[in-house]
């Protein structure tokens, strides 16, 4: 794999998201969100009805950087130790040794992950918070950098084991991808009928623009921003009310306020300002708290969802000016 000509951190990772647009069509606010969740070192749900590219956006952004990248199909038959790796016998030398799984990678994409049991999805917890695996008490390093990407179907639910809360927290970002508008899909078929292969992302033109330094200097800058008790307030503010709202039983925790800070941090410098703004927050509020809510059974029925939720409290809690 050729490495991506040097340039700023900022014209790379703007670079990353032209270059996922050669095979995606219609879907930037995803995309942004993958940029972002690499930035502040963080992992992603994908949620969409089948057939709007969840895993050709994933394997586009494994494509366009310069990082290793594996994916596994979840199944209900999988093992824990088919992800994390397991102690094999090796005969020639009468010993132990470990096996590394498909974990040991950058960018993991778990497939369909809501179709494996209980059992399997615990297996990702330690690596997603801890970036580490722990295989017969000898706790083993993940590589850095290290993000997983999962996707799900909302509408298919035989056959699905739902995610825990514990779990759904540990995503820094659930991005939602709708269907494509009718130039969007006919930009998509007209793509196909020039002879796209999505299965073929090097004849599309997709090539590594960024690679691990890029991102380590973007994470340093990013650090750098500045930001003001005003809006530290207000983050905290947004997710308290989350906790205090009569249509939710569960509210955003202090790591949900602390993505929040995070993915609005990182958002302002992809934006091009060195502090952030209550924008900044607003902008990625919906992605970063939605998985982090549980609704009342009786708002539910009532047709009442985490988004709508959301969005009211942005329109209620007191900006600062």
């Amino acid at each position: 794999m050729t490495a991506p000509a040097a340039q700023s951190p900022h014209a790379s990772l703007e670079a990353l998201r032209d270059e996922i647009g050669k095979a995606v069509v219609g879907q930037d606010a995803a995309v942004t969100g993958l940029v972002v969740a690499l930035l502040c070192r963080g992992h992603v749900l994908l949620e969409g009805v089948p057939g709007v590219a969840k895993t050709l956006l994933v394997r586009t952004l494994a494509a366009a950087l310069t990082l290793d990248t594996k994916r596994v199909q979840f199944t209900p038959d999988l093992m824990p130790s088919d992800v994390t790796g397991s102690l094999v016998y090796d005969a020639r030398t009468a010993e132990f040794s470990f096996q590394a799984g498909p974990v040991f990678t950058n960018l993991l994409l778990a497939d369909e992950i809501n179709r494996t049991p209980p059992k399997t999805q615990a297996s990702l917890l330690e690596a997603m918070e801890e970036r580490q695996v722990s295989v017969d008490g000898v706790p083993r390093p993940l590589p850095e950098p290290f993000m997983v990407a999962a996707t799900q179907n909302p509408v298919e639910y035989e056959g699905t084991y739902p995610l825990p809360e514990a779990q759904l927290d540990r995503f820094l970002l659930k991005l939602n991808l709708p269907l494509p508008n009718r130039q969007q899909e006919i930009d998509v078929l007209t793509r196909h009928a020039t002879g796209f292969d999505p299965r073929d992302l090097a004849a599309a033109g997709v090539g590594p623009v960024a690679g691990p330094a890029d991102l380590a200097a973007a994470r340093a800058a990013i650090a750098e921003l500045t930001v003001s008790p005003e809006v530290t307030g207000y983050v905290v503010d947004l997710c308290r009310a989350t906790r205090e709202s009569p249509s939710l039983a569960l509210g955003a925790s202090p790591r949900g306020a602390t993505a929040l800070l995070a993915t609005a941090r990182a958002w302002a410098w992809l934006s091009g300002r060195e502090f952030v703004i209550p924008d900044d927050v607003k902008a990625l509020a919906l992605p970063t708290l939605r998985h982090r809510v549980r609704l009342r059974p009786e708002a539910e029925m009532e047709g009442v969802t985490p988004d709508s939720v959301i969005t009211g409290l942005l329109s209620h809690v007191p900006v600062p000016r």
